[in-house]
């Protein structure tokens, strides 16, 4: 076996660097001159020569062929880029060609490596492993083997989620995955350099039979064998929960450990010592006052939005809610203020209620000032000092709506209220009921989520035994649909099928907490019945929680309730753009996210029926996951986790004061690439982008 030279953080980055000028990655200006970029082929951090380089542009349309050059012995070469266009995005693929690493055995045309430049070319790049790692993972739903193709914002997107991950001038580590948030709390960075290290065997060919054992570990469920490396990564990408220990044992197989030695020699640190339970590559990201996230919403641009139950520093307490808004830029830079957040206009403890209205302004509701806030996209309050309260008469609030026609519909969960603001119009807005007043409020017992289905019919989750349903023209002519469960989220698919999360599950001992709850809300109020949850939630294990699914008319769809391993604590549940379904969880001491089949099989996984958990049966972890409240799909197909808490006995009085500011969920998670992308802001059932 051909040994390969062990560097840190990459193998053999001996090729001098050329200065990096403003790469400008997620611009997307007019045309401009044409520009000259130089770069560099690596395999396993060795030069890789007569590699035959492509320049491409991708777009809406096929992608376009722009230039072409062939390295030389130090995997060297040089292009020129034409003057960039708006809604497009360079890449660069690199195929065959022969590893300095291995002389001996030829030309390899088993090799593909790519990188995404983004709107503007830098004037050094480097294409290697891990640039190819980085771009197939944040562009999974968007390239099918050599070709890029997507809207403009969600090239954009995309693009700029791969500086997270590697440096393109090196092809080195790029930043965020080297933030203490990921490279110390989570096993991303192990995740990509295992990754990185198995394509790199067979571009390098450590052994006559490298290539064709990558490409039987990284076969997915359909389909025939990959070719290259670049079709190797895209396969596990699109499945990275099939049989994840393949490629774990593939690289034991092509990097054995020398006798007499404890460490493997491999061309890229740090590498795994356990399979993974999927090929997943999660990235945290935290500030902008972010602390103790509630439901969120992505904006028309992509951005997220999200209220806070506390703010940064405060030794919280579950009945002291104060926090602000925070807004996060589609690759998880925080654009609110650091600390503050966006504050104002009411905002005082951000709950499970976000929107975003026709106008791009943000609904939040609010605990701690029982009110609503409005801000505008850039995070101007809006509304008054003390938000949007009728006079006093609101009590906590919870779930917000935007409907199509653009009137919002909100929900007070202590004094079970209704509210509508016709148009988006806060001061033309009515409580349309409250308590046993009328219905839709007397059949409520805690309302705290709401949806609108294709029919314009609102759909309530009420933290009970019950959803209620009635016609937004109409809200008197109110339903109760048993779910036999403590449900809390819920979301509608493209066929009109209400998806709803049990938290305590649909079995008896589900039903017991649900008895012992009700006890609570009765006799101390709704705060009481929230902390007995909590608690509750935290202690399950995998398999308490449930889904339920109803039909448009009601009933339930057969099967339902669906349970699974990865569902200790379903709390939010959202559909993609290809009616799968993603479900939070709030449960210690491990919150996975969980994908399930959807009702449209067809794109499922070959044998999975409606309900099937996708996600491994633990549900996808590992990436700084915390007791999570909501998870969003975005634009570009990412996944976002909310982290809500992190040390439920941070959470109450009496917690130690070394402890004391720890209540509150660090950071949102982003799993790049893993669902099929929806339209943003979602108004109504979710809409393929």
């Amino acid at each position: 076996m051909k040994t390969i030279r062990t560097n840190s953080p990459v193998a053999g980055q001996r090729w001098a660097v050329f200065a990096l000028a403003a790469a400008g990655l997620l611009g997307g200006a007019s045309a401009v001159s044409a520009a000259s970029l130089k770069g560099q082929v690596l395999g396993a951090g060795e030069p890789v020569a007569q590699s035959t380089v492509t320049l491409w542009a991708g777009s809406a349309g096929a992608p376009k062929q722009l230039a072409q050059a062939r390295t030389d012995a130090q995997g060297r070469f040089s292009l020129t880029v034409p003057g960039a266009r708006q809604g497009t995005s360079l890449y660069l693929v690199a195929q065959g060609g022969q590893s300095a690493a291995n002389k001996a055995a030829g030309n390899n045309p088993a090799i593909g490596l790519i990188t995404v430049l983004g709107s503007k070319a830098p004037t050094t790049v480097t294409i290697n492993e891990m640039t190819t790692i980085a771009t197939v993972w944040t562009h999974n739903q968007f390239i099918n083997g050599t070709a890029i193709q997507a809207q403009p914002l969600q090239l954009k997107i995309a693009a700029g989620n791969v500086p997270s991950f590697v440096n393109l001038a090196t092809g080195g580590w790029g930043g965020a995955i080297q933030d203490p948030l990921n490279s110390g709390q989570t096993p991303t960075m192990g995740n990509f350099a295992t990754l990185a290290s198995v394509l790199g065997a067979c571009v390098t060919q450590v052994r006559p039979d490298a290539c064709q054992t990558v490409f039987r570990a990284a076969q997915g469920p359909t389909g025939a064998a990959p070719a290259d490396t670049l079709t190797a990564a895209q396969a596990i990408a699109r499945a990275p929960w099939y049989q994840p220990e393949r490629t774990f044992k593939a690289l034991d197989v092509l990097y054995p450990v020398p006798a007499g030695k404890n460490m493997r020699q491999v061309p890229y640190m740090p590498y795994l010592q356990v399979a993974p339970s999927a090929w997943v590559l999660p990235l945290k990201f935290d500030g902008g006052g972010y602390r103790a996230g509630g439901k969120a919403m992505f904006d028309a641009e992509g951005n997220l939005w999200v209220g806070n139950n506390f703010t940064i520093g405060w030794q919280a307490s579950d009945a002291l809610w104060q926090g602000n808004a925070s807004k996060f830029d589609p690759n998880g830079k925080p654009l609110s203020p650091i600390t503050t957040g966006f504050a104002g206009g009411g905002m005082q403890g951000g709950t499970f209620g976000a929107a975003i209205d026709l106008k791009g302004n943000v609904w939040l509701s609010s605990y701690g000032s029982k009110s609503i806030t409005v801000f505008d996209n850039n995070g101007k309050p809006l509304t008054p000092p003390d938000g949007i309260n009728f006079g006093g008469r609101l009590g906590l609030m919870q779930g917000i709506i935007t409907a199509p026609n653009g009137d919002m519909w909100a929900l007070g969960i202590s004094k079970r209220q209704l509210l509508h603001f016709p148009k988006g119009d806060w001061n033309q807005g009515r409580i349309v009921c409250e308590g046993d007043s009328a219905e839709p409020c007397k059949s409520f017992t805690a309302p705290f989520h709401l949806a609108i289905d294709q029919q314009d019919r609102i759909w309530v989750s009420d933290s009970s035994f019950h959803v209620i349903r009635f016609p937004a023209s109409n809200p008197s002519q109110a339903q109760k649909i048993e779910v036999k469960s403590n449900n809390s989220g819920l979301n509608i698919d493209s066929q009109g099928n209400v998806w709803v999360t049990n938290r305590f599950g649909a079995g008896l001992l589900g039903m017991a907490h649900m008895v012992d709850m009700a006890l609570h809300l009765k006799a101390k109020g709704v705060l009481s019945a929230s902390d007995y949850l909590t608690r509750q939630m935290s202690e399950q294990k995998g398999g308490s929680g449930s889904v339920t699914v109803l039909r448009p008319d009601g009933t339930q769809l057969p099967g339902s309730p669906f349970k699974g391993g990865g569902l200790p604590g379903p709390w939010a549940v959202v559909v993609d753009g290809n009616d799968n379904v993603w479900v939070s969880n709030f449960a210690m001491a491990s919150s996975p996210i969980v994908q399930l089949c959807g009702v449209r099989t067809e794109n499922c996984p070959p044998g999975f029926k409606t309900g099937d958990q996708i996600s491994p049966p633990g549900g996808y972890v590992g990436g700084g996951l915390q007791l999570q409240t909501d998870i969003a799909v975005g634009p570009a197909g990412d996944v976002w986790a909310i982290n809500n808490w992190q040390d439920i006995d941070s959470c109450y009085p009496g917690a130690s004061e070394a402890l004391s500011t720890r209540c509150g969920g660090q950071g949102v998670v982003i799993f790049f690439g893993m669902a099929k992308p929806v339209r943003a802001p979602q108004i109504g059932p979710a809409k393929p982008f």
